[in-house]
């Protein structure tokens, strides 16, 4: 599992000197016009986290505040990282329909339907944390995006990011994705390879950064869950028929190590989301698969939160970033506009 893996040079981040750590604090703010209609609102409780209850299958991260609050974190990371955009597949000014798939706490649609008033934009989750107050152009769905859509007509955008370890079958949903976005209209897809490394041989194997990545990846593995879905994401694109298919691949630092500056910041929110979601990612999965107790899992956390912030640890994940898409016309035919 934790095999060091070739390493492009766009990849290396430079680390600057060690003269400390440093810290960020984090504020999101929304403005929203409309109420929100769902009314499933359904929730368990394992290990003092609120999880979601609706659906067959259960997902592996709880829905509580202060997950909702990292999802946030999220969001802004996200921005960070496509150097403040929403989105990069070109869509034009007036984009008509926009489906956001796994949209968390709502946070990237709301912001979307600020960005193009033009736009019926949509919201899908399992887990039912959105706001109730939204903007007039926005609204959110509860359901599981692996079931069959019946969405009346197609979308200009279909926008998904931070999936891994949430999908049980990434070529169906990418040919959902594809039937549902109008001809011309593009997919736009943006997860990391949950692979740990570092470029300069300053993570130890035996860490205890190193070996939650190892526990999390395996317990995965023994779910049949895709935890590392970022390196197919381009393939299971193509194969799906989207054409003009991009790819570009960023590096993920964790931390406040790096010397260039976006990187830095955008290190020191990485390692703020991560830190906060230790618990969110692992608790119920150690738990249920690998047999360990509550306290078990949090006296291991504590160890590894030390580890986060020490900058002579050089850690960081690959993100990808996948664009595409459908041709206008197939097979020498016109294709309509609604499925």
């Amino acid at each position: 599992m934790s095999s060091e893996p070739a390493i492009p040079t766009g990849l290396v981040v430079e680390a600057e000197a060690l003269i400390g750590d440093e810290d960020s604090t984090f504020e999101d703010d929304q403005e929203s016009t409309i109420s929100l209609s769902s009314s499933i609102r359904g929730h368990v409780y394992e290990n003092g986290r609120r999880y979601h209850a609706y659906g067959e299958r259960e997902y592996l991260a709880p829905n509580d505040e202060a997950e909702n609050a990292r999802l946030d974190m999220h969001h802004h990371l996200a921005t960070l990282l496509i150097n403040g955009k929403l989105h990069v597949a070109p869509i034009g000014q007036h984009p008509q329909r926009i489906l956001d798939l796994g949209c968390g706490t709502g946070i990237w649609s709301i912001d979307m339907g600020d960005a193009y008033p033009s736009a019926e934009v949509i919201g899908v989750d399992i887990s039912p944390t959105q706001p109730s107050i939204v903007p007039p152009n926005v609204r959110f769905e509860v359901d599981d995006i692996e079931h069959i859509w019946t969405y009346r007509s197609q979308f200009d955008l279909i926008h998904a990011r931070f999936l891994a370890a949430a999908i049980a079958d990434w070529p169906k949903l990418v040919g959902q994705v594809y039937e549902f976005t109008k001809p011309g209209g593009w997919c736009e897809f943006k997860d990391w390879d949950l692979q740990i490394y570092s470029t300069d041989n300053t993570l130890p194997k035996d860490s205890h950064i190193q070996r939650f990545h190892d526990l999390t990846l395996d317990a995965l593995e023994k779910l049949g869950v895709v935890h590392s879905p970022a390196p197919k994401l381009k393939g299971w694109v193509e194969a799906a028929g989207f054409q003009d298919v991009h790819e570009d691949i960023e590096p993920l630092p964790i931390g406040s190590w790096p010397k260039e500056k976006r990187l830095k910041e955008i290190g020191i929110w990485n390692r703020a989301q991560f830190e906060d979601g230790l618990e969110a990612i692992c608790l119920r999965l150690w738990t249920s698969v690998l047999g360990w107790n509550k306290e078990e899992v949090q006296l291991f956390l504590v160890e590894m939160r030390k580890e986060l912030k020490n900058k002579a640890i050089h850690a960081q994940w690959k993100y990808h970033i996948v664009f595409g898409q459908k041709p206008r016309h197939r097979s020498g035919t016109s294709e309509e506009d609604s499925t």
